[in-house]
């Protein structure tokens, strides 16, 4: 894994990359809360035998990435646009894990046929979704966590600094996932937060507020992956999504959770061979 510093101008973004430079597709992956941009390294094996190259980005606060107050879920396309072009990426396939779902759908949406597909797994749905109770299904901390974010920064910061680990928001599933290979989970979200909560702070704030883009506006290639048990984001979400995006396909799958949905890695990896065009 190669690790580099983007200096924008207003700012560093620090991106990583992994995989031959040469591979027929290359795809973006975009973490969760908390976490860095370091691609699944649980699938990095499967993705150099299918021709899978990855890159991925700290989103601001989190890593070596710049922290900002004013953070949309759309401004994901532009970093990373400014990340593809950094590594001599033509057209690319996006993945985002939890709250890197929303920020892999902004690049989707806004950079036309640059993004050749897209993979949401336990993503979020809009805050604003019609006719979904976005907060129903959810466990409590998380829940409340995401209500404080409504009230602003200066509150969600004190919740987020003195907010301890909740093994319940896990199901035994997802706890039996972080024991074996998927405990990659565990140092990509420490990495996320070993400076503080600053890029939590930022992520919440943009999942409650406009997210500067309309799922419907995706038209490129779609899978949505999520767990029926997760207790993170519930699968309402998944749904939501699914009956708006044109060309989305969901894969509900029976007894995942918010992790252990990852199981499902290597056949997403192959659903993505399939609808990805090679790149540029």
């Amino acid at each position: 894994m190669i690790v580099n510093d983007l200096d924008t101008g207003t700012g560093i973004v620090r991106w990583r990359e992994s995989g031959d430079p040469d591979a027929p597709i290359t795809a973006i992956w975009h973490h969760g809360t908390p976490g860095i941009g370091a691609p699944p390294g649980p699938l990095l094996a499967a993705s150099e035998a299918l021709g899978i190259r990855w890159l991925g980005f700290d989103r601001p606060g989190y890593g070596g990435t710049t922290a900002t107050d004013s953070w949309c879920v759309a401004d994901a396309a532009a970093m990373a646009e400014s990340v593809a072009d950094a590594a001599g990426a033509g057209a690319f396939a996006v993945v985002g894990h939890s709250g890197g779902g929303p920020h892999a759908l902004a690049c989707a949406a806004l950079l036309g046929d640059r993004v050749t597909a897209a993979v949401s797994l336990s993503g979020l749905a809009p805050y604003d979704a019609d006719g979904l109770d976005w907060y129903a299904g959810m466990y409590d901390g998380g829940a409340a966590e995401l209500r404080t974010a409504v009230n602003g920064p200066g509150p969600l910061h004190l919740l987020l600094e003195e907010e301890d680990f909740k093994p319940e928001m896990f199901t035994p599933e997802d706890h039996a996932a972080l024991a074996g290979e998927w405990g990659w989970f565990n140092g990509v979200a420490a990495a996320g937060t070993a400076e503080g909560p600053a890029g939590m702070v930022s992520d919440d704030l943009a999942y409650v507020h406009d997210w500067g883009f309309d799922p419907a506006s995706v038209t490129a290639p779609t899978l949505l992956v999520h767990g029926t048990d997760d207790r993170i984001v519930p699968l309402a979400h998944s749904r939501w999504l699914a009956e708006r995006i044109a060309r989305a396909a969901l894969w509900e799958r029976p007894g995942a959770g918010h992790l252990s949905v990852m199981h499902v890695g290597e056949q997403m990896l192959g659903w993505l061979v399939s609808h990805a065009r090679p790149h540029a």
